[in-house]
């Protein structure tokens, strides 16, 4: 067996069945087609797997192109160990549902969270500070930092007073 370097290894591994790995955590399933100098993917007959606690459910989604700098990990499935053990296969709107209120209870204990952290004082609020400091995206412009550092220095000037 022969070792390529870099993602060329990765030719060796077209017409077989993977599992990808995204940064936002969805996990993919399916026959890899093509590969790119950038370990950019092509996947075929692609299903998205949602596990929730101890069901799953497949959902279809045909041809995936995948950025490569998106993949966090891809591994070859086992064609005869295919079927996760100890997980219960559901329907796509049972998932769904589960996935959401998962969501949902996340979403919840995150807010209390912040509450908490609010009320012993370890996050800021915005109701000591002036009305340019509350923002609600990232600084994207030139523009939008040079407003920013005037902010800040009539802020520090306002505080020092």
């Amino acid at each position: 067996m022969n070792y390529m370097p870099g993602t060329a290894s990765l030719i060796e591994e077209i017409d077989k069945r993977h599992l990808v790995m995204l940064r936002d955590g969805r996990i993919l399933i399916g026959f890899l087609r093509s590969v790119d100098q950038f370990a950019n993917l092509v996947l075929h007959n692609t299903v998205e797997r949602i596990h929730v606690d101890s069901v799953y459910g497949d959902i279809p989604r045909g041809i995936f192109v995948i950025r490569g700098e998106n993949v966090v990990l891809l591994g070859e499935i086992d064609p005869e160990a295919e079927e996760p053990k100890n997980l219960t296969k559901v329907s796509i709107p049972a998932i769904m549902e589960a996935q959401n209120k998962k969501k949902e209870e996340k979403a919840e204990k995150e807010k209390i969270k912040m509450n908490a952290l609010k009320e012993r004082g370890l996050i800021p609020t915005v109701d000591h500070l002036p009305p340019c400091f509350v923002f609600t995206r990232q600084l994207t412009s030139v523009h939008e930092t040079v407003v920013w550092h005037v902010c800040m220095f009539f802020f520090q000037a306002h505080v020092m007073d």
